[in-house]
């Protein structure tokens, strides 16, 4: 363990990744290299999904999944209040409105009934997100966003090896996006990766993460030309093959990894489930949760001081809680632009008592216990 105590989340690297970092490095492709098909090829079948697109980061993968759809100013995409402010900014980066959704109080994902309340003729898409690893309620969705025509975009950064209805995340919604910043279940320093069932928006993304281009350096060498096109105005959203080497090998450790998560997450649940002063993330029969984060939140009457006494004697104990999140309408940003409080009162509510306790895959019973020593008083 660092010199930090115990964080809420982090990495695990192990030799093995360390060695597939240096393979890539004694080679000639350090970027749009082989390594990077063989990481999305990997990944597809991990998913089960015919496309897999890797990209620089997450927040890359939601604003890709806006831009490859035609997603832009004038239409307007449904998103949940209670989640990163990347799963609302990526609407906001093609021009289009954020109309805020509320969340279940008992499952902190979003309502579909809310939704379907907030969906207009201006309505392009619904994002939603797996929250601390849950899935939403996506087959709901999945009807919901056929019948009116609308894109279904999944924000499952938290929910790599989750599923719903018996059916994997990354293969229900039109597009699905993954990260695999340091905290979460897979790492490539920062990374994200897209998945689909669609070969037109597969190749669009494809183009979109290259400046926009037809091809990348090693197609080209592949195919003996130099000439290339720029078709559309697109972003340098590449993932290099030094990353795509780490992610590669640590997605062969994400069964076991999701093993471990789950059974520490089963600890916290027992030890937690007699506690009154704490609510837990309800798990509908028909999902499997993947624990990004563990979320517990205070019951009390004052959720906003208790919150903020357990989070400091936590930090006292050498513990580093954290808290998502601040429904994404209260930030000044979008204040700025007139959103309000009271619009969305699950998610406020929520908030109110949230904190994420540490949890990650190599985390040992011992430290969740003093985990559980300074929570419980």
């Amino acid at each position: 363990m660092d010199n930090r105590g115990i964080p809420y989340g982090r990495q695990e690297i192990d030799e093995a990744d360390v060695e597939a970092v240096v393979q890539v490095l004694r080679g000639n492709w350090l970027t749009t290299g082989p390594a990077v098909e063989s990481f999305e090829q990997a990944f597809a079948a991990y998913v089960g999904a015919p496309h897999a697109v890797a990209v620089s980061n997450g927040t890359a993968a939601l604003h890709l999944s806006m831009l490859a759809a035609g997603i832009g100013p004038g239409d307007e995409v449904i998103v949940p209040a209670l989640t990163f402010a990347a799963s609302a900014n990526c609407v906001r980066y093609v021009g289009a409105t954020v109309v805020f959704a509320d969340v279940r109080a008992d499952t902190l994902t979003v309502d579909v009934a809310s939704v379907e309340a907030l969906v207009t003729p201006r309505t392009r898409a619904i994002v939603a997100v797996d929250y601390a690893g849950l899935p939403a309620d996506l087959l709901a969705l999945r009807g919901l966003a056929d019948r009116h025509g609308l894109l279904f975009v999944e924000d499952a950064c938290h929910a790599p090896g989750a599923t719903c209805a018996g059916r994997a995340v990354g293969t229900i919604a039109d597009l699905t996006t993954f990260s695999f910043h340091p905290v979460k279940h897979l790492t490539t320093g920062e990374g994200g990766m897209i998945t689909t069932a669609d070969d037109a928006l597969a190749a669009r993304l494809r183009m979109l993460r290259n400046h926009g281009i037809t091809s990348d350096h090693r197609s080209r060498e592949l195919a003996g030309t130099w000439e290339y096109d720029m078709v559309a105005l697109g972003f340098n959203y590449r993932l290099s093959d030094i990353q795509c080497a780490l992610g590669r090998s640590q997605l062969t450790k994400l069964p076991r990894w999701l093993a471990a998560r789950r059974a520490l997450a089963a600890r916290y649940r027992e030890q937690l489930a007699a506690r009154p002063e704490w609510l837990l993330q309800a798990e509908p029969d028909d999902r499997t949760h993947s624990y990004h984060l563990f979320a517990v939140r205070v019951a009390g009457d004052s959720p906003g001081r208790e919150r903020r006494d357990a989070f400091e004697r936590l930090r006292r104990a050498g513990i580093f809680p954290a808290v998502h999140y601040r429904p994404v309408y209260l930030h000044s940003y979008y204040q700025s632009l007139g959103y309000r409080a009271g619009l969305c009162p699950a998610a406020e509510l929520a908030y109110d008592g949230l904190l994420s306790i540490p949890l990650w895959h190599g985390m040992t019973h011992e430290q969740q216990d003093r985990v559980l020593r300074a929570l419980i008083v």
